[in-house]
């Protein structure tokens, strides 16, 4: 067996079309343009290629773009102060706001994700948001797990009544992906476990899942002999290593073994993007 591979380049392409078109229509109607702010704090190498490649995004699906770029040495409240100023502005609309993780040493994240307008919170971290998602009526959904919602639907892969498997349990990934496969719905109406670095025997557990969803942070975690035949295997994972980007699935093993597989490069993270786009596109939807 070779496993189908998921491409989520060429997805988040079909996507961005979508967008386009829709964007346009909202410009139409509102005479307003969908606006991102991103707020970028310090030199990050890794930072600055994402914020590149968002606003290249937005660019493309006629969304508009802003930098707020500061030192590193911007303080805590400097960059609260920003944010306030972000979330009541009016005059020239901002809809979505897009924090830049990581963010120095010295402030702290999550005082500053919630500080963010839950209306205006694109990325899905807000407490408010991640309750409505709990109590299943999601406003903003974090766009990586959504994004992998997508790449099971859109390929045609059931996630309803399946045994869902996802290795890790950060608060950006693991956390609200489970969630949102719990919901009822497309996509959705699965059976999950959550598996992370303290449970025993995961091959045990992973070897259950029709699907497999791995963001456990840790290069070629996930083995061939711990993917049962057929499952598709979603990989979010991305190291940078002496043989080049890998993910958390060895890819080469599995991809033997599994019915369909995401690549790292070119699988998740286009679509972490794209859904990004869509959020601001709904943020818009609900200022206006």
């Amino acid at each position: 067996m070779t496993a189908h591979i998921l491409d989520g380049k060429r997805l988040a392409q079909q996507i961005h079309e979508e967008l386009r078109l829709e964007v346009a229509e909202f410009i139409e109607n509102n005479g307003q343009t969908p606006t991102l702010a991103a707020v970028l704090v310090g030199q990050d190498p890794a930072s600055e290629v994402y914020v590149r490649n968002k606003r290249s995004a937005c660019e493309r699906v006629g969304i508009e773009s802003q930098l707020h770029r500061l030192p590193a040495s911007t303080t805590q409240d400097e960059l609260l102060k920003l944010i306030t100023r972000l979330n009541k502005a009016h005059d020239e609309p901002v809809h979505g706001i897009l924090v830049q993780l990581p963010l120095p040493k010295h402030i702290d994240t999550t005082r500053i994700l919630h500080a963010v307008s839950p209306w205006k919170d694109v990325d899905g971290f807000h407490p408010e948001n991640v309750g409505r998602l709990v109590e299943g009526a999601p406003r903003f959904v974090p766009c990586t797990p959504l994004g992998i919602q997508q790449l099971l639907v859109r390929n045609g892969i059931e996630t309803a009544g399946r045994e869902v498997v996802v290795v890790g349990r950060s608060d950006t990934v693991g956390k609200p992906m489970a969630l949102l496969l719990m919901q009822r719905g497309p996509g959705a109406d699965a059976t999950v476990t959550v598996a992370h670095s303290r449970t025993p025997d995961l091959g045990a557990i992973t070897r259950r899942a029709d699907i497999l969803i791995v963001a456990a942070g840790k290069p070629g975690l996930v083995t061939a002999e711990m993917v049962k035949p057929g499952a598709a295997v979603v990989d979010v994972g991305i190291h940078r290593t002496d043989a080049g980007l890998v993910g958390d699935v060895d890819f080469a093993g599995v991809r033997s073994v599994a019915g369909h597989i995401s690549p790292v490069p070119g699988g998740v993270g286009p679509l972490t993007v794209a859904m990004l786009l869509s959020n601001t596109l709904a943020a818009a939807r609900l200022a206006d």
